[in-house]
């Protein structure tokens, strides 16, 4: 047991966090424990100290550091004329302050959860002391043998399932997507926002288990994106295995090695699933089922006629031509003069662009129309958190949905016109939970996640809204889809990858893994992606966007803002249903 004091002075170094009388000129100490063989310590106290308090979470795992007190160790502090009080080490970001200073700890009260930094002072002072209260020393150690002797087998196997693996805390709601454990309110609402969340390296902003952390370690695997913070590998998995993951080189992450259980870190078996369900029933807003419209008649199905917002290079366009749908009119507001070139070149004049979304009025719609179906997909740059400067749904370009949801509005069929009409809306996954949630109540319903990878070569994880029949269905990959990069990639030239990272606006999106390789071989030398290659990986034609002489840089960008032609031929497919195919 180690005696410890009060450093904080009277000055006060946490001047809006006032203090319990309990915390000041203060001795703790605290319970011995059990090691569990890999630097974790399982403590667990006497049920009849502490009757009124939930004993789960007395078990706890303690992150031996070499700084005197475990994480997670419960500690006792006594004033003189009070009585002994409960608290617990905690982190200091827990806290929501600055780092302790050498030798002192971060404590969490129990009962009215404030914090308090105390420093060590010996430990051998505690001997010295410890004999005034021998006798209960004595019998609380005995209670704590017989309890945890008892309670160790049953809340071991508990544990996780009862308490968040993502923060600790006891009010959780479902369970973690990817490994064996649970998951709180706020920390779901933070994996929905960070987990398709990256870097310009390509990697995740934020760590996988808790979707959070200062210092992440990346995982070696070339084909992985993953990172995982330090407090949760050395918390989860044991004391150490942070700096130990920094020696090994490569290291592979807990979600693509070998094994399934790392610690009290276990990965699911079905997490794929999972995960994909986790994204499928995420919705705290319920909505009215859409109006389901029967398909039509083979004799009685005319040509569609599209009204595109936010067009880029046409994608919506081209995917129909695939499928063989007729295309009667094509209205399409784009503002990008690169995307319109090649629109013109490779569509040869049959979309009639209209210019800024927002000099569209309803007479232009009642003179264009009237339309079958609405897409469009606005800006993202204001909506996803990658982006530290956003501005939100409300400002800067995050407002150009509301004109989306404006010419929706226009564009659909008057009160007891019956004809079939569809829509679809589109933006990235990575935007904060209140925009997404303000995004689907003006839509009146609620988003399915697709993500490119099971299609194409790349990662690409979007959201849409819509009313297309079966979206919400499978995506299944057809026999001419190019699932892996070297599928992609021009003779001569060797894939270092299977899949990409998902490819931006930047450059440096298109180079991989933590050291930042280029993704292709040839000549024994690395090479960047060709513009060729990169069209090949969205689906589109080859030299689709080589028009007017544009730059690679500037081809790359058109493609990082377009649309992954495997996944809008899947969403589309159901209108050969209700309009005439060639």
């Amino acid at each position: 047991c180690i005696l410890a004091r009060d450093s904080i002075s009277e000055r006060g170094q946490v001047k809006d966090t006032p203090r319990p009388p309990f915390s000041r000129g203060l001795v703790i100490r605290c319970f011995c424990g059990w090691e569990d063989g890999g630097g974790c310590f399982l403590r667990l106290f006497s049920i009849s100290l502490f009757n009124q308090l939930e004993i789960s979470c007395f078990l706890c795992v303690c992150q031996q550091d070499g700084r005197g007190f475990g994480i997670g160790t419960l500690v006792f502090g006594k004033l003189r004329g009070f009585s002994w009080w409960p608290g617990r080490i905690v982190s200091w970001w827990m806290s929501g302050r600055s780092r302790a200073a050498d030798g002192t700890r971060w404590v969490m009260w129990f009962g009215d959860g404030k914090f308090s930094v105390v420093s060590i002072i010996s430990a051998t002072l505690m001997c010295l002391l410890s004999t005034k209260c021998q006798s209960t020393y004595k019998q609380t150690l005995k209670q704590t043998n017989k309890c945890c002797r008892f309670s160790l087998s049953v809340f071991s196997l508990c544990f996780c399932s009862d308490i968040c693996i993502s923060c600790g805390s006891l009010n959780v709601s479902l369970e973690h997507p990817l490994f064996v454990g649970a998951m709180c309110q706020g920390c779901k609402n933070s994996f929905l926002e960070c987990a398709y969340q990256y870097d310009d390296d390509g990697y995740q902003s934020y760590c996988t288990i808790c979707c959070g952390g200062r210092e992440v370690l990346m995982c070696g695997n070339n084909n992985c994106c993953r990172c995982f913070c330090v407090e949760c590998v050395d918390l989860l998995v044991g004391a150490g295995s942070a700096a130990a993951a920094i020696k090994e080189d490569p290291w592979n992450c807990y979600m693509c090695g070998p094994r399934n259980t790392y610690g009290l870190l276990r990965r699911r078996d079905d997490w794929p699933c999972r995960l994909q369900h986790f994204f499928a029933n995420n919705h705290e807003q319920e909505f009215e089922p859409a109006k389901l419209y029967p398909p039509v008649a083979a004799e009685k199905r005319q040509p569609i006629r599209v009204l595109s917002l936010f067009d880029g290079i046409a994608t919506g366009l081209l995917v129909l031509k695939d499928l063989g749908i007729q295309v009667e009119k094509y209205v399409a507001s784009e503002v990008c003069e690169d995307s319109i070139t090649v629109g013109m070149v490779r569509h040869e004049g049959r979309i009639m662009y209209v210019g800024d979304v927002r000099t569209v009025t309803r007479k232009h719609i009642d003179k264009w129309g009237p339309f079958d179906l609405v897409i469009g997909g606005s800006p993202c740059n204001d909506l996803s958190i990658v982006n530290p400067a956003r501005k939100g749904l409300y400002e800067g370009t995050g407002r150009l949905f509301f004109e989306f949801y404006r010419l929706l509005h226009e564009a659909r069929p008057k009160p007891g016109d019956e004809r079939p009409f569809f829509w679809l809306f589109e933006n990235v996954v990575a935007m904060g939970v209140s925009d997404k949630r303000d995004i689907s109540r003006f839509l009146e319903c609620n988003p399915v996640m697709i993500d490119a990878k099971e299609v194409s070569a790349a990662h690409r994880a979007r959201y849409f809204w819509g009313n297309l029949p079966g979206m919400s269905r499978p995506l299944t990959p057809m026999a001419n889809d190019k699932l892996d990069l070297q599928e992609c990639l021009e003779h001569g030239r060797t894939a270092k990858f299977e899949k990409l990272r998902t490819i931006t606006t930047r450059s440096n999106s298109v180079k991989q893994g933590k050291d930042e390789h280029f993704p292709v071989y040839m000549d024994n030398k690395e090479d960047i992606l060709w513009c060729t290659e990169m069209e090949r990986v969205f689906g589109f034609p080859v030299h689709y966007t080589d028009v007017s002489n544009m730059s690679r840089l500037a081809r790359q960008r058109l493609l990082g803002r377009s649309w992954s032609v495997p996944v809008i031929r899947h969403l589309f497919a159901p209108l050969k249903e209700y309009f005439a195919c060639n």
